[in-house]
């Protein structure tokens, strides 16, 4: 696996070849209830990328976005937010740019607030003739720091992972939750801040639902564009 930021400018062409890929991961700096860092999103972003990139030949990863659209966290410390259209415009302009050298980009975002400007953002970078696509994880489980998101943790950073203070927060399925989310933030369900259950996360479960990320990442770069997203 190759990350850009370790290359020098002229070892690029030489890393990557006529076709070369740029994976962009996109997280978050949010929190992630008592137990888990508030750089989660974008470890976890960095960590798919970084393990299909080493399958993809010809592919880059770019240094981690870590701050996105989060302001159904802000009233947890540490949360810092940029909002829906910072985060838009900030991937529009790095889209423009990356396509000076890159062949095709792929933002690889795993944090869900981002979906809507990341969706508006390669919406109008393909309306212009760039080849930009975006790719998000298909896990099933709980919302938000839960199981999930824990077990992953567990493999790509265990030493992270504070299971002393996992605790279940609100194990409501995600769309019975929206319209308080909406009107009051992660808070106003949940006081851990976790949408979940992360007590009976598992190593095993983590590198399981790794392995299937990477694995549906790669195969979507190999696909032929078709303009749609995942």
């Amino acid at each position: 696996m190759t990350r850009l930021a370790n290359l020098t400018w002229v070892e690029v062409d030489i890393r990557t070849g006529q076709e070369p890929v740029l994976l962009v991961p996109l997280g978050s700096t949010e929190q992630h209830g008592p137990h888990l860092p508030l750089g989660t999103d974008t470890s976890i972003a960095m960590a798919v990328a970084s393990a299909a990139a080493a399958r993809l030949p010809g592919s880059v990863v770019a240094p981690a976005v870590a701050y996105g659209s989060s302001g159904e966290h802000q009233s947890f410390q540490g949360t810092l937010s940029i909002g829906a259209a910072a985060t838009e415009l900030l991937l529009v302009e790095l889209g423009r740019s990356a396509g000076a050298t890159f062949a095709q980009v792929v933002l690889v975002s795993t944090h869900g607030g981002n979906a809507e400007p990341v969706q508006r953002a390669v919406a109008r970078l393909r309306d212009e003739g760039r080849k930009v696509r975006a790719w998000g994880p298909r896990w099933e489980g709980d919302a938000h720091a839960g199981r999930t998101e824990t077990s992953l943790m567990l493999v790509i950073a265990p030493e992270q992972v504070r299971l002393g203070a996992a605790a279940a927060g609100d194990t409501r399925p995600l769309a019975s939750l929206l319209p308080e989310l909406r009107a009051g933030g992660v808070r106003s369900v949940s006081p851990n801040g976790v949408l979940g259950d992360p007590t009976e996360a598992t190593p095993k479960e983590g590198r399981e639902l790794l392995q299937a990320a990477v694995d549906q990442l790669v195969a979507f770069v190999r696909r032929p564009e078709t303009g749609e997203e995942e």
